[in-house]
């Protein structure tokens, strides 16, 4: 049986690892979808959607050119309103959406101004860099209990 990229067809899940799920298509072909097109909503663990045996509508969504066939089973879903059924796994508080880490940005004064000279900028650049020592010390003093409480110091 031709496939054809964008038709919605139903198949049988035929196996599953830890990367998604094989499906086998009506016509006997065989195809796989991954682990990030089973759901909207985030999927740690595979088994806990999908179960070999289940009958499943899966959308094609491309066929290469050794005839591997990739399937999606959120896109096969009519849209739905609402939030995802499972949130995705929260980030560190010191982290960005992209897995950088968040770096202080200063006020937003800090930017030069047009017909500043260098002086001005670089007077500029040491008042805001002196401000983010002392607000990185006191917070570590915070912290630590303080400058007076440091290992190796004291008598003993």
């Amino acid at each position: 049986m031709p496939y054809e990229v964008g038709s919605i067809v139903e198949g049988k899940v035929t196996g599953l690892t830890d990367f998604g799920a094989f499906v086998e298509l009506e016509g006997g072909s065989t195809g796989m979808v991954h682990i990030s097109e089973v759901s909207a909503s985030y999927v740690k663990n595979i088994r806990e959607h999908l179960q070999e045996g289940q009958t499943v509508r899966v959308k094609i969504i491309s066929i290469d050119e050794n005839g591997r066939i990739n399937l999606s089973i959120k896109k096969a879903e009519p849209a739905q309103s609402g939030a995802p059924q499972r949130p995705r796994p929260p980030r560190s508080q010191g982290q960005r959406r992209s897995g950088a880490p968040v770096v202080w940005q200063g006020p937003k004064t800090a930017a030069p101004t047009e017909g500043q000279s260098f002086e001005e900028m670089m007077a500029r650049y040491k008042q805001v860099s002196d401000e983010k020592i002392t607000d990185l010390k006191r917070s570590g003093d915070s912290k630590h209990g303080g400058p007076s409480r440091r290992r190796g110091s004291g008598n003993r």
